[in-house]
């Protein structure tokens, strides 16, 4: 059976974005992944409950909120619940992620003050799948998702 690989909807090309944009993942490796059946995606703030477009929201500590002071924590934990049980339906042990994002961010979300500062951290559903063992990685991080999936697969030298 192929190894399973959860991924973020918007990295396929589907419009799930806040702004009702997509930021298609266009590496061959991914492309080629997805064509062999391998990918599994999600948008865990639109299973969560939120609409697309909707305003921009950023972590503060534990909470998530808008830059109108909207607290949407509730969505977003309900998203990565969805995500992990998702995941865990299709065995998948690796997660490629839409890095920045406050639920997908897996080195990097934004801080907060919605200034367009950085920090490193990790989005909602991110840490929820990384806390139960899900290895999490960026769009950027395709040539580590390559060696897990080398080793997952036993075609690593």
């Amino acid at each position: 059976m192929t190894q399973k690989v959860l991924v973020s909807a918007c990295l396929l090309g589907h419009k799930v974005r806040y702004d009702n944009g997509d930021v298609p993942c266009l590496d061959q490796r991914f492309l080629n992944w997805h064509e062999a059946g391998r990918l599994v995606h999600i948008c865990p703030e639109v299973v969560g409950g939120l609409q697309t477009p909707r305003p921009d929201a950023q972590r503060q500590g534990d909470r998530v909120v808008t830059g109108d002071g909207v607290d949407v924590t509730e969505p977003f934990e309900k998203g990565a619940q969805a995500a992990l049980k998702l995941a865990l339906e299709h065995k998948a042990t690796i997660a490629i992620l839409k890095q920045d994002s406050p639920s997908c961010g897996s080195l990097f979300i934004y801080d907060g003050s919605f200034t367009d500062a950085k920090i490193a951290g990790e989005g909602t559903t991110a840490e929820l799948l990384r806390k139960n063992g899900i290895k999490v990685f960026g769009e950027d991080q395709l040539d580590e998702v390559e060696r897990e999936l080398a080793i997952v697969d036993g075609t690593s030298s």
